[in-house]
């Protein structure tokens, strides 16, 4: 083969080359630039609660601590909104526990049940019966009654963790009797929930 020949084949093959590391780094930095698209347009939304009357670092304030027991708080329950439920929710349900109860069991401070699912929040005093969503029934706390039930943990305690969990149900109602423990309560809650969302308060005294 005479010199030209070899030279023209070499500048074919780098040509070649030349032009398939152009098209990969294209079609990589298309990926790319559709992934990060991709995230930013379908970023998942996420079932979440909010309790607004908390003052700094969840600490819950005396307007919503119990009344009896030693506790000289005004035993309000807390205001909450929530947002983006799970697909497919017929109702809601709040709960508020304290794992840190010395019981042995912890303690169910509020149960509040049926709340309808075009509701998205809670009034301040709703536990209370002063503003609850019509239709909506409140559980047996560990107090021994029905409704909120605020803070009231032994004196010297470390910080207690009040636990209040909004249920998203798959049913418009639950199916309990007026009498029914937290416990029972909790039970057709977890059986029927689409998802759950959760905000943590703290009190001590």
């Amino acid at each position: 083969m005479s010199r030209s020949g070899r030279h023209g084949q070499t500048i074919i093959a780098v040509a070649a080359l030349l032009l398939a590391t152009s098209i990969a780094g294209a079609q990589k930095a298309d990926a790319s630039k559709g992934k990060a698209k991709g995230q930013v347009t379908h970023a998942p939304s996420h079932f979440s609660v909010t309790a607004p009357d908390f003052v700094a670092k969840g600490r819950i304030a005396l307007t919503h601590v119990y009344n009896a027991m030693g506790c000289a708080g005004q035993n309000i329950s807390p205001a909450l909104q929530w947002s983006n439920p799970p697909a497919g929710t017929k109702s809601f349900a709040v709960t508020m526990y304290d794992p840190d109860a010395p019981t042995g069991s912890g303690w169910w401070h509020w149960v509040m049940y049926n709340i309808p699912a075009s509701t998205m929040s809670l009034a301040d005093g709703a536990g209370n019966g002063r503003n609850a969503p019509s239709g909506s029934a409140q559980g047996m706390t560990d107090f021994g009654t029905k409704g909120y039930g605020g803070p009231c943990p032994p004196v010297g305690n470390k910080p207690h963790h009040y636990h209040i969990t909004v249920f998203a149900l798959k049913v418009d109602k639950l199916d309990v009797p007026g009498s029914a423990t937290s416990a029972y309560i909790g039970f057709n809650l977890n059986a029927n929930k689409l998802g759950t969302a959760r905000v943590t308060g703290l009190y001590a005294r």
